[in-house]
């Protein structure tokens, strides 16, 4: 492994890079061939990310296939597994809608992620709205449906305050302003599409976490594996 350079690109780099691996993981298997489309054309625009930020730390393919998983620094909401379609739904929502703030500060900003978060965050509001969409239409339907997007938004709220701890090296971000703005739009979403605001620990109290600092849950190792089996099978190959 090079030497990591000490910058937000990583943390942000592997929140993009995780998610997309996740996403990815429903080729094949997504419900209507629109789906398939539309989740694989997420997981390109998030790999594109991962790719550039994870470049401003390092090697990125190093990062990315020879990590172990105390490396990574990917908020742990990006490596839940996909569940069915509405746990996908609902973890693209809470991190799309979060991603899109950031970006949006980042690219009003001067540093070196301004030019990243600049075309992301027009790849992101696509994400965001997407998530919507599927809310809605799911929320709002029928009594199967809005049970399977409740019980999946209840699921995965817990994973939802760690995305706005402070990240090293973006000490200028206003974290709670993004948290405030974030829960309203969620919030307002969710009245919306006929859903409760998930009860429970957020912000500002004991929450599920840890990822910023390497400590990730059972599901992600095997993510990992998975992810880096065949550049760890075949070292130095090139195609």
């Amino acid at each position: 492994m090079t030497q990591l350079t000490a910058t937000p690109a990583l943390p942000l780099g592997d929140d993009a890079l995780i998610l997309s691996h996740r996403l990815g993981e429903w080729a094949g298997n997504a419900p209507v061939l629109e789906e398939e489309v539309a989740l694989a054309n997420i997981a390109l625009d998030l790999l594109g990310q991962a790719r550039v930020l994870l470049s401003l730390a390092g090697d990125e393919d190093e990062l990315a296939y020879l990590r172990e998983e105390r490396q990574f620094r990917n908020a742990q909401l990006v490596e839940q597994p996909n569940g069915d379609f509405a746990h996908t739904i609902a973890r693209q929502l809470y991190f799309s809608t979060y991603q899109e703030l950031l970006y949006a500060h980042l690219a009003a900003g001067d540093s070196e992620l301004t030019p990243l978060a600049g075309k992301a965050v027009k790849e992101v509001a696509y994400h965001r709205d997407h998530a919507e969409q599927w809310t809605l239409r799911l929320g709002d339907g029928t009594d199967e449906s809005h049970a399977r997007m409740q019980r999946a938004l209840d699921a995965l709220w817990r994973f939802t305050g760690e995305l706005f701890e402070p990240v090293e090296g973006l000490e200028t971000v206003p974290w709670p302003a993004l948290y405030d703005r974030w829960t309203a739009r969620i919030t307002a979403l969710l009245e919306r599409a006929t859903l409760d605001v998930p009860e429970g620990p957020q912000r500002g109290a004991w929450t599920a976490g840890g990822g910023r600092q390497g400590l990730h849950t059972e599901p992600f190792g095997r993510l990992l594996a998975e992810m880096q089996h065949l550049h760890r099978s075949h070292p130095g190959a090139t195609w």
